[in-house]
């Protein structure tokens, strides 16, 4: 009962508030859920997010974007990096030497190919050349549009973290109070919220990076 009252004492106080914040104290509730866990799930999903932003939308393409484009082979799924030797032979060109894996040339081409980054590599014997595309506005607009679906992306890994975490909370109904399970939940609800708030400001930045 001391931890019903604890937490109901926090939704008192939030009546006639609908916008007010919920804080629970997360060692109160560790034996229902581990909320520590749950921010740190939402926060790999930004974490990811960053790391696509910074990694595969610049407006100039350099020789680290493609390093983890996944090239399907028969032995399986391998970044290009351990495929081919990536380089920049000039600011118009990058080279991918697939000398150690030639017969993973066509796949790699392919993968450069239908990677979103608007690239039209061509294969010569084991070499593939990628030319850099011009920095047109439709270029841009381009990236700004693969920002915009890569958030969508991790707005859905977002919320299938919240349904985790709600549905972990919904299995004690029966065991803690009707209080406990609505400040809890709308505890979860309120860390998504934050972070869908952070992806949306990492958006706004990158589009307008971008957009230029």
């Amino acid at each position: 009962m001391l931890l019903s009252r604890q937490l109901a004492t926090k939704k008192a106080k939030g009546k006639g508030q609908s916008q007010a914040k919920v804080n629970i104290n997360a060692a109160l509730v560790e034996d229902i859920i581990n909320l520590e866990e749950t921010s740190e799930d939402m926060q790999a999903v930004i974490e990811a997010l960053k790391e696509d932003f910074n990694r595969n939308l610049n407006v100039r393409t350099s020789p680290g974007a493609l390093d983890h484009i996944t090239v399907m082979t028969k032995d399986g799924k391998f970044p290009l990096n351990q495929l081919g030797q990536i380089s920049q032979k000039s600011p118009q060109l990058m080279i991918v030497n697939m000398i150690s894996f030639p017969e993973s040339t066509a796949a790699a081409a392919k993968a450069i190919r239908e990677s979103g980054m608007n690239l039209n590599p061509e294969v010569d014997g084991t070499v593939i050349r990628v030319p850099v595309p011009k920095v047109t506005r439709e270029h841009r607009e381009s990236l700004a549009k693969l920002a915009k679906q890569s958030t969508n992306k991790s707005k859905e890994a977002l919320r299938k973290v919240r349904s985790k975490s709600i549905t972990q909370v919904k299995k004690f109904k029966n065991k803690v109070s009707e209080d406990t399970i609505w400040l809890l939940e709308k505890q979860i609800q309120q860390m998504a919220d934050e972070a869908a708030m952070e992806m949306d400001k990492l958006l706004a930045a990158k589009t307008k990076e971008l957009l230029g």
